[in-house]
C-alpha cells in the first residue's frame, strides 16, 4: 500500500535536507507548466522552505492554451513568479540554422531553452533548479535530455504518475491540477497518445511487473532499454596515469 501522507512528509524533509547541505538559504526555482508534476513539486518546495523561498517560472512559447492552469497554481501557493516567453529565443535558434532541422530537434529545442531560462533565473536569485520529472516518464524516456530532465534536485523522480496524484491530493492542490490530462506541450498530443499505452498500465507494470497486453509490454521494454542513457551520468574516459 502506498502511504501518500508519509511519502509526502518524507519528501518534504528530503528537500529541507538538500537545501541545508547544498544551498542553505537558497531559493527553489520551479518551471511551472500548469501540469500536475510541476504543481506538486512547487507545493512540496513551499511546504519544505516556505512560499518566500520558492520562485515559479512560467515559460510559454508564444501562445499557451493552458497557461491559466499555471497561473492558478502560483496563485494557490502564493509564490513569486515570472512569465518569460521563450518564442523569440526558440525562433532565433531555428532561424539561425544553416540546414533543415529534424522534427525531433524542433521538438526538443523549447524544453532546452526553458532549462537555460530556469538556470538564468536561478543564478540571478540565489537559487537551485527543481527537476519535475516522475518515475513513469523517466522509465520510458519521456523527457528531454538537458531539458526538463535536468535540474539540481529531483523530489519526484522515484514516484509514479498515480503516486504523484495521491501526493497532490494530500497537499491539497486543486483537483483540476492534479487530474489534468498530461499533454507534452510540444506537439499538442496527450502523453498517452504519444506513448501508445496508459500511465495506469505503465505504473502497474513498473511496480508489479504485471501487464496484460504483450504488445504494450514490448513497447515499454523497448523504450526503457533505449532511453536508459538519459538516467545515467555521461560516460567519461578515465586515463591510466
Amino acid at each position: 500500500m502506498f502511504d501518500a501522507l508519509k511519502i509526502k512528509n518524507d519528501c518534504v524533509e528530503w528537500i529541507k535536507n538538500f537545501f541545508e547541505e547544498n544551498g542553505k538559504g537558497c531559493n527553489a526555482v520551479v518551471g511551472i507548466s500548469g501540469g500536475k508534476d510541476s504543481s506538486i513539486v512547487a507545493a512540496l518546495c513551499v511546504e519544505a522552505l516556505g512560499k518566500e523561498r520558492v520562485i515559479g517560472v512560467l515559460m510559454p512559447c508564444g501562445e499557451q492554451h493552458d497557461i491559466d492552469m499555471a497561473e492558478l497554481l502560483v496563485k494557490t501557493l502564493g509564490i513569486k513568479h515570472y512569465v518569460i516567453n521563450i518564442k523569440d529565443a526558440v525562433d532565433g535558434i531555428k532561424n539561425a540554422m544553416p540546414f533543415e532541422l529534424s522534427s525531433q530537434s524542433v521538438t526538443n529545442i523549447p524544453p532546452r531553452i526553458r532549462m537555460a531560462t530556469l538556470y538564468a533565473v536561478s543564478q540571478s536569485h540565489n537559487g537551485r533548479v527543481a527537476n519535475t520529472c516522475n518515475l513513469s516518464e523517466d522509465w520510458v524516456g519521456y523527457s528531454t535530455r538537458y531539458g526538463d530532465a535536468a535540474g539540481d534536485f529531483s523530489p519526484c523522480s522515484h514516484l509514479t504518475v498515480d503516486e504523484m496524484k495521491q501526493i497532490g491530493r494530500v497537499l491539497g492542490l486543486p483537483d483540476v491540477l492534479v487530474d489534468k490530462v498530461p499533454i507534452d506541450g510540444l506537439c499538442g498530443k496527450t502523453d498517452e497518445e504519444n506513448l501508445g499505452f496508459t500511465y495506469a498500465e505503465l505504473d502497474k507494470y513498473i511496480r508489479t511487473g504485471e501487464i496484460e497486453d504483450k504488445e504494450k509490454k514490448e513497447i515499454i521494454d523497448r523504450k526503457h532499454r533505449n532511453n536508459l542513457f538519459k538516467l545515467q551520468l555521461m560516460p567519461s574516459f578515465v586515463p591510466e596515469i
